[in-house]
């Protein structure tokens, strides 16, 4: 007669360990990072009014409760966008380089990731949008315009030009290649998304504000 086994041991359910402080920070800012670039990709792709919190959640994988409770929504979103430009900025183009290694700076750092640019692109676009997008960080709107000022006066810019027509001209030169890239390539025959005509364009733009200044070009 065969021996009768003991029951088996009911198995005890597995406590899961809560995360520490440190470990929710960390799963934190991942997601706020993932919510970013995500956000990034919409708005620059299709504007804020066309931009939709489902698609850029979707797009994150993450819930997009997630924007409301890290953003206050898709205004809050888009805000932090601006600033973590603004933030940016500084390190890209600090403002006491020459206006002619500032001005190759912009271009790189546009041609590198030009999300920064088709949002600026999409804000000026949007003046018929019935969801108009939020005004951006505070900050001195006109504060470009002074330094601008200031490096005429210190002998960056020649004085019989004008520094808001001059800052007019360097946006427009920096966004060329993203708004024309078809004249960009009858002009000068190259792809603007290639290496050579960044390199071609970056010196010339160089040059180019050097002459602003009355400088030789050597």
């Amino acid at each position: 007669m065969q021996e009768a086994k003991p029951p088996a041991r009911e198995a005890k359910p597995t406590r899961r360990r809560a995360p520490a402080p440190a470990e929710r920070r960390a799963d934190a800012e991942r997601s706020r990072r993932k919510l970013l670039d995500a956000a990034r990709e919409e708005f620059s792709a299709k504007g804020y009014a066309g931009a939709r919190v489902a698609d850029i959640a979707a797009r994150a994988g993450l819930n997009k409760q997630l924007i409301s409770y890290y953003f206050g929504g898709k205004a809050g979103l888009y805000g932090a966008i601006q600033q973590a430009w603004l933030d940016r900025e500084t390190e890209i183009a600090p403002p006491e380089l020459p206006l002619a290694e500032l001005i190759t700076r912009y271009l790189h750092a546009g041609l590198a990731d030009p999300r920064a640019m088709r949002l600026m692109l999409w804000r000026a676009l949007a003046a018929d949008d019935t969801e108009q997008p939020p005004p951006g960080p505070v900050q001195d709107p006109d504060e470009d315009l002074s330094r601008l000022r200031r490096r005429q006066t210190d002998g960056e810019l020649s004085p019989d030009l004008d520094p808001a027509a001059v800052l007019l001209v360097m946006m427009g030169a920096v966004t060329a290649p993203l708004i024309l890239p078809g004249e960009v390539t009858r002009l000068t025959g190259l792809d603007p998304r290639s290496p050579e005509f960044e390199t071609y364009y970056a010196e010339q733009l160089r040059r180019v504000m050097l002459h602003l200044a009355g400088t030789p070009t050597p």
